[in-house]
């Protein structure tokens, strides 16, 4: 990819060590474990606010990326309407709605699911899933997360005119636009080309250069900025699913736009250009949205006008059982 570094398995890695405690895992008011990470909040003004931990150094954002994916993807050309612009951005849950929109992309392309090399996967929601398996379904490309935003990859390929067959090569003139488009929103060169769940490739940024991409998507008046964020803001079920945190936290605060992302990362942005970004070490998805929920209190969001803070709170409160019942919970300590 132009301009950009490849990371081999047998790269150098450097350990990330000293991070704070971000959270405590508490069962029966004993204080068993501990989450550490780093968030970041900006202000309107897109200066740090606060922070938590490392964040200005390289991370891999997974699927909070994709947002910026699909903007470039915009301008490039692809014109599609709001709802499944919003499925080219989301890690779906592989409800019915979400299966079909992606039918949906690669149609308006002339092509089917067989195109997509996503890997084959059941839905990541239980019910789905456990309807796929009950009516005899196995594990498919088009069920997996992320094949909303493949189909988009797609569709922007046959527009251009550009080859299908190795749309996720590094070097594809598809991936070296995204990446262009990557480096220009977060401001930041990018340091490191991975491989993503999906197999695509994954741009690294900092938490500080994430948090700038998504606040660039949430303050944009007109062009492709304002058409991805408008689609999220439209359509966040399809950005998530009608189970999920995210949605949930899109339908408490006006404006927001947000998207999580693998190993604990979770990014959002509002539309007077704050935002938050954070990322725990040990990825354990369960603490991302507690981390998030307690971010946007420490900066008086849930205070505002027009912000349901029962429902942001209600986001960030996860449970531990014991016998079944609830016996502790894990809580923000930052």
């Amino acid at each position: 990819m132009s301009s950009l570094r490849a990371m081999s398995s047998a790269a150098p890695t450097t350990p990330r060590t000293g991070l704070p405690v971000v959270a405590e895992i508490v069962r029966s008011g004993f204080v068993e474990g501990h989450h550490y990470g780093s968030i970041v909040a900006l202000a309107a003004d897109g200066t740090v606010d606060w922070s938590v931990g490392e964040v200005t150094v390289p991370v891999l954002p997974r699927s909070s990326n994709k947002p910026v994916q699909a903007l470039a993807m915009v301008e490039l050309g692809l014109d599609l309407p709001p709802d499944l612009l919003a499925l080219a951005c989301a890690s779906h849950s592989g409800e019915s709605f979400h299966v079909e929109g992606v039918r949906r992309t690669l149609a308006s392309a002339g092509l089917d699911e067989s195109a997509l090399q996503t890997p084959l996967d059941y839905p990541l929601d239980d019910a789905a899933r456990e309807r796929v398996i009950r009516e005899g379904g196995t594990r498919s490309s088009i069920l997996m997360n992320c094949s909303g935003k493949h189909a988009a990859m797609l569709a922007t390929c046959v527009l251009q005119g550009w080859d299908t067959a190795t749309y996720l090569h590094a070097d594809h003139p598809l991936q070296v636009a995204i990446g262009e488009t990557f480096a220009r929103v977060t401001g930041e060169p990018v340091d490191t080309v991975a491989v993503d769940g999906c197999g695509a490739p994954l741009l690294s940024t900092s938490l500080v250069g994430l948090a700038r991409a998504f606040a660039t998507l949430a303050t944009a008046t007109d062009g492709p900025e304002r058409t991805v964020a408008e689609a999220i803001r439209r359509h966040p079920d399809h950005v998530s699913g009608t189970t999920r945190d995210e949605l949930a936290l899109h339908r408490a605060i006006p404006g927001l736009i947000g998207k999580a992302g693998a190993e604990s990362c979770y990014a959002v942005a509002l539309p007077d250009g704050r935002a938050w970004a954070l990322k725990t070490d040990d990825g354990a998805p369960r603490v991302r949205p507690v981390l998030m929920a307690e971010a946007l209190r420490r900066s008086g969001v849930l205070e505002e006008a027009g912000v349901d803070a029962a429902a942001v709170k209600a986001t960030g409160h996860h449970e531990l059982l014991g016998g079944g019942v609830p016996v502790g919970v894990i809580r923000a300590a930052f």
